[in-house]
């Protein structure tokens, strides 16, 4: 059995009250010795078909790579121990509505310390697009991208400032990306970017890359490590250097599909405002749990620090527990505000310490590869005086799917300068429950199958499976279920009103 498949079971059924004997030891300690210096070997190999002038900063890349490669045969067991886990004590997480607005004189001067970094790595492709997916339309005909650099031009000219936009491409959108900003060139917005690493997947029973070479011909062989790498590829981009010495003090992470990721002004004015001894150098947006966050990542204090609790790391006989929107009632949202000098002194120190996510995959060739990946919110326990703020459900606003892209196109929001805000016709603040059948997965598909987008404004939750249709200025109220079974059609008229309604069968208006 490789040393994977001993960590996959330890961490899945957290085995307790076996002690390795010596031999064990130091069996597995030289297995794991065997296997850092053949990955050694094999990474060097690799950088001898680095494109010309990439050898230095591929030889950066593989370094993180192999200090993670390295934990990873290192580290076994669970990677917290449930008892030692404690309820946050209530200081931890700060309520948004205490927070004080600047004035209106004090905000240029805020937003002068502020740099707005999107994390623009993924691709389109569980959405049926091809490139990055911050290039699919959201609404009006806006994509992702164009709506946060709106947002950031708003900002720029409304307070006279130059609130720099930072994109974290990967290798697999940099390009697409690049072509895209050339339409941004009139607009007042300093646009940067840089590329999160680029790390070869292991095979998951040899423990070797699968990358032959950088050549397209071994392109699968490739992957994006997760955005834990913001850290250190921000810092060896030299953007990191280049922003502090322009006098910024903080930046503001965030999803490029999380469309409540707005720069907030009160949680700025509450980092840059606070005294010197009490500045947070890690701010989290946490907002309240429910029903439909429950593998949501929540906040634990742990040994004394604050930590990012995941889902992936719940011991099995506890999952029930971690999912009680009672015991554990906040989520991440991955909205995180940091200093940057202290981004900079974790990197140069290298106390940056994220949990290891192994993350399986099947190729297109039936090889079995794992990817070594880390979160970004998971350094949290590496900063100092990092806290909580239970933000308003409106800053997580994320677009992961057609369910959620049918939301955003909806009346239940208007659209601001590139800002998402509920309608006020919306009796009540929370968003719909929607949940679309695989015929709708892809943009493509969804797009077909509505004439025009639904009157939403007093829906509660819609389930919606198999060929369905909808016809032009449809109206959903309360909670409807439309269930087409294999063979069957529905066709939802032109101007119908469904409320608390379940449709099943056969329904289709034919022309004549």
């Amino acid at each position: 059995m490789d040393p994977f498949s001993v960590r996959s079971i330890t961490q899945a059924n957290f085995v307790r009250g076996h002690k390795r004997t010596p031999s064990d030891a130091e069996f597995r300690d030289a297995m794991r010795k065997d296997a850092q210096s053949a990955m050694n070997k094999e990474l060097n190999k690799l950088l001898t078909t680095a494109p010309p002038g990439w050898q230095e900063q591929g030889r950066k890349e593989f370094d993180g790579f192999e200090n993670l490669f390295g934990r990873f045969l290192r580290e076994t067991g669970p990677s917290v121990e449930w008892e030692k886990l404690k309820l946050l004590p209530p200081e931890a997480i700060k309520k948004y509505n205490e927070l004080s607005s600047p004035s209106p004189q004090d905000t240029k001067n805020l937003l002068n310390n502020l740099v707005v970094i999107k994390l623009n790595g993924g691709l389109g492709t569980s959405m049926g697009c091809t490139g990055p997916k911050s290039a699919i339309q959201v609404r009006n005909e806006l994509t992702f991208l164009d709506m946060n650099v709106q947002q950031i031009e708003h900002l720029n000219k409304t307070y006279g400032v130059d609130v720099p936009l930072v994109l974290m491409n990967s290798f697999n959108t940099d390009e697409d990306t690049q072509k895209i900003l050339r339409k941004y060139s009139q607009i007042k917005v300093s646009i940067f970017t840089f590329n999160q690493s680029r790390y070869p997947r292991i095979n998951r029973d040899t423990l070797m890359p699968v990358p032959r070479s950088f050549g397209e011909d071994s392109i699968e062989g490739w992957y994006p490590p997760g955005h834990g790498d913001v850290y250190n590829s921000l810092y060896n981009s030299g953007l990191l250097e280049k922003f502090i010495k322009d006098g910024k003090k903080f930046i503001f992470i965030s999803n490029i599909d999380n469309m409540g990721a707005t720069v907030d002004l009160n949680i700025l004015n509450f980092l840059v405002n606070s005294p010197q001894s009490e500045a947070p150098e890690f701010v989290m947006e946490v907002t309240d749990k429910t029903r439909a966050d429950v593998k949501g990542g929540t906040l634990i204090e742990y040994e004394g620090k604050l930590r990012l609790l995941e889902y992936a790391q719940v011991p099995s006989d506890h999952v029930d527990e971690f999912k009680s929107v009672s015991k554990f009632k906040i989520f991440n949202t991955n909205n995180l505000w940091i200093s940057l000098d202290a981004i900079k002194r974790n990197v140069e120190e290298e106390t940056l310490h994220m949990e290891i996510i192994v993350n399986p995959k099947t190729l297109d060739n039936g090889m079995n590869v794992i990817q070594l990946e880390t979160a970004v919110g998971a350094a949290i326990k590496s900063f100092d005086r990092a806290v909580g703020i239970n933000v308003p459900r409106s800053r997580f606003l994320p677009v992961k799917t057609t369910s959620d892209l049918l939301i955003v196109m909806s009346n239940l929001y208007a659209m601001r300068t590139g800002s998402l805000e509920m309608s006020p016709k919306r009796s009540f603040p929370s968003v719909p429950l929607v949940k679309l059948g695989h015929q709708f997965s892809k943009v493509k598909d969804f797009l077909n199958r509505f004439a025009s987008i639904p009157d939403l404004l007093e829906l509660d939750h819609l389930t919606v499976a198999g060929d369905v249709n909808f016809g032009k200025n449809v109206s959903l109220r309360g909670t409807v279920i439309i269930i087409a079974n294999h063979g069957e059609k529905i066709d939802i008229p032109m101007g119908s009103i469904l409320e608390n309604k379940i449709v099943s069968g056969n329904l289709r208006i034919l022309d004549h």
